[in-house]
């Protein structure tokens, strides 16, 4: 009998992957969390983790069609923001 043995894709990456994910290093997807700039997280235990959907949504905010193009959101630099109001 030849079961098939199901696939199992991650639903979540920790730091290292997900930056790796995004084309980042892992200290720079780090100071976007720090500064509130990047993509949605999760704690689980001790433990950061990213959903995959949630990484490629932040990194679509960022597309364009060329340099004239607004695009539809904007992804920030990895570093602190000035406060609204």
């Amino acid at each position: 009998m030849n079961a098939a043995v199901p696939v199992i894709t991650p639903r979540y990456l920790r730091t290292p992957d997900a930056a790796t994910h995004l084309g980042l290093s892992p200290r720079t997807l780090e100071k976007h969390r720090c500064y509130g700039t990047g993509p949605v997280y999760r704690r689980l235990g001790g433990r950061v983790v990213y959903a995959i959907d949630d990484l490629d949504v932040w990194a679509a905010r960022g597309t364009r069609r060329s340099t004239s193009d607004p695009g539809i959101g904007i992804v920030y630099p990895a570093k602190r923001r000035p406060a609204d109001g």
